[in-house]
């Protein structure tokens, strides 16, 4: 039986811009460590791994809520030209409720973060999407009252 969402791991090459990105929305770090050779290479399915691995966590929520930022040294990382693309297969985004989409929106703009499109209102919430970190799409959805 599954119990709860555990964490997203995103591939990063500006780790210090995305630790940004998500400390702006409330995430702290909570471990950093680097991860290479064996066990890694084989769980992982990458062959000699060399990647720094930053644990966020965002602070004073329940149940535990992690972003993963992974940082390869080794190999270099394989882009995905269609990241942004919301029509292509597989991830499409991760979404965080807020209680005021308009003042998460204010500070990631003042902190140099953009929107990809005007706060919407659907299916009872206040909805955007934000360009997080390699072009993950980031939704942030107020629930109405």
């Amino acid at each position: 039986m599954l119990r709860r969402f555990d964490h997203l791991t995103i591939v990063v090459r500006d780790l210090d811009r995305a630790k940004r990105f998500f400390a702006v929305l409330g995430f702290r770090e909570a471990m950093a460590v680097v991860i290479q050779g064996p066990p890694f290479d084989t769980y992982m399915g990458v062959p000699g791994i060399d990647a720094d691995h930053v644990t966020l966590v965002l602070e004073d929520v329940t149940p535990r809520t992690e972003i993963q930022l992974l940082h390869y040294r080794h190999p270099d990382p394989v882009p995905d030209p269609q990241i942004r693309n919301l029509a292509k297969l597989g991830m499409n985004h991760i979404c965080f409720a807020v209680d005021d989409v308009a003042e998460e929106v204010a500070k990631l703009e003042a902190a140099g973060f953009h929107t990809r499109n005007a706060i919407m209102d659907f299916h009872a919430r206040k909805l955007v999407f934000i360009d997080g970190p390699e072009g993950v799409t980031v939704e942030l959805a107020q629930w109405h009252a």
